[in-house]
């Protein structure tokens, strides 16, 4: 089969304007809760049927996407762009959180244009989130917390390597590993070049798939004096 036959109607649900919160992470937290719910399809269709259960078990299977896994878009001082997916590790007023190493590839552009965009994409929904704005650090204390929250083992990886820096192969990786693991028995303290950042939205779009692709698609922009504008934009 060729690549353009591959097609896909979409007929899971609708989006109107009456169903949107003001608030716009108010209405991701909605949304993202839901899928986050779809994970285990038996939680999330519980009251919706046994039929409604089996056809999802049939597109989908037993298991879907990681709810908070996200496309992270950056770009240098030169508008050069770059994608990865990342994990979304909070949102709050402030806006978007996630956690990298600052001197790799997206640490190093975040740096030059702190500016950035994000997807979240939730197949098993047939929806979509997309999020813009500007990124500052999280501040040394929220980055220090969320690094001993986080397993032994991935405290440790941080320190191996640079990211992003050539290393000749995998066995230098798992020597530094094994060093690093004698060099704290005990609490594994957070390198200095690893952090948090926060993505404040400017713009939040929340796509819902439709069939013959009249999907329904509505942005949040934020205004001046801090309200946001909700308008429903053409598929």
């Amino acid at each position: 089969m060729a690549i353009a036959d591959l097609r896909r109607d979409y007929n899971a649900s609708s989006l109107n304007r009456e169903d949107l919160n003001a608030d716009p992470i108010a209405q991701f937290d909605l949304w993202f809760n839901t899928a986050l719910a779809a994970r285990t399809p038996g939680n999330f269709f519980r009251r919706a049927g046994v039929s409604t259960y089996k056809w999802f078990q049939s597109v989908f299977g037993k298991t879907s996407s990681e709810a908070n896994a996200m496309t992270l878009a950056t770009a240098d001082r030169e508008g050069h762009p770059s994608a990865r997916i990342v994990l979304l590790k909070g949102v709050d007023a402030r806006g978007f959180i996630f956690f990298t190493q600052y001197e790799g590839n997206k640490g190093r552009e975040l740096t030059e244009n702190p500016h950035a965009a994000l997807v979240f994409y939730w197949p098993e929904l047939e929806r979509q989130v997309c999020v813009g704005g500007s990124v500052v650090k999280l501040p040394a204390a929220e980055s220090d917390a969320y690094f001993q929250s986080r397993p032994r083992g991935s405290r440790l990886a941080a320190w191996v390597e640079r990211q992003s820096t050539p290393v000749p192969d995998r066995e230098f990786l798992e020597a530094r590993y094994r060093k690093l693991h004698e060099q704290y028995p005990g609490a594994v303290p957070r390198p200095e070049y690893w952090g948090g950042y926060i993505l404040a939205p400017t713009r939040i779009e929340f796509w819902q798939g439709r069939p013959s692709r009249l999907h329904d698609r509505f942005r949040y922009h934020k205004q001046p004096d801090g309200s946001w504008k909700v308008e429903r934009l053409a598929p």
